[in-house]
């Protein structure tokens, strides 16, 4: 008898994962039961309108917010079950993060920004240097190893931020915006080197609003109104999901 092939276990799974706020206004439901897995390796892009729930998703998913109900598994580990201070080490482990507005060190230069998370976790010793040059080598600004943020172009400090996020080697890339800061010309750069980063061994998923980020994207994930509206796997033209727009607007 065959041995049956082991189904691969995802490395992100979201089940009926909700985030609630209490404002002056009441309570306020920013992400309504989001149920979806990712195969390690995937590139997914997520997108919606202002306010639809996809800065929620992506806080929840690198552990900086926490669901008010439901379950959210990275790599092996449920995130609800993690006190603060285990989820920031899990953070600093398995999560590289890239920031709409960069958000370097302006004090340091951008070796020194892109050493520092490995002296945080207390990696690579006696090696940081050296693989933060061949970082910054990677994304295409190894000339500017000894400069600082405040000398570089919008799209130069983008680069050496997506070296940082990588300088742990993370299982999963986040990127939030990443071009939402920089012109079409620059924003088309950044969008390439992305693309070369989605290899299929490290996890991918970006925020946008950039249709052309976004369709670079195999899969995309859409929302509105805090729920999942469509998922849909463009390489493989299939829906994964779909939901009327009314009736989220009435669950929410």
């Amino acid at each position: 008898m065959p041995v049956p092939t082991p189904i691969p276990i995802p490395i992100i799974r979201f089940e009926r994962a909700t985030r609630r706020y209490t404002t002056g206004r009441g309570i306020v439901t920013a992400l309504h039961e989001a149920t979806f897995t990712v195969a390690r390796g995937e590139w997914v892009a997520i997108v919606g309108p202002s306010g639809s729930g996809k800065s929620t998703l992506m806080n929840l998913l690198a552990g900086i917010d926490r669901a008010s109900a439901g379950e959210v598994w990275v790599n092996g580990q449920d995130l609800t079950q993690l006190s603060e201070e285990r989820l920031a080490r899990w953070r600093g482990r398995e999560v590289g993060i890239v920031f709409q507005f960069f958000q370097l060190m302006p004090t340091l230069t951008a070796v020194e920004n892109v050493v520092l998370p490995m002296e945080l976790r207390g990696r690579w010793r006696g090696e940081r240097r050296k693989r933060a040059l061949a970082l910054l080598d990677r994304v295409g600004v190894a000339d500017l190893a000894a400069s600082l943020p405040a000398q570089m172009s919008g799209g130069e400090q983008q680069r050496v931020a997506i070296a940082r996020a990588l300088a742990n080697d993370p299982a999963i890339l986040l990127a939030d915006e990443p071009t939402g800061n920089l012109d079409s010309a620059t924003g088309e750069r950044i969008i390439e080197l992305l693309a070369e980063l989605a290899d299929g061994e490290r996890t991918l998923l970006i925020v946008t609003h950039d249709a052309r980020l976004a369709s670079r994207a195999p899969r995309t994930i859409g929302l509105a109104d805090g729920v999942i509206m469509q998922d849909t796997n463009v390489s493989a033209g299939t829906v994964l999901a779909e939901a009327p727009l009314a009736e989220a607007n009435e669950t929410v």
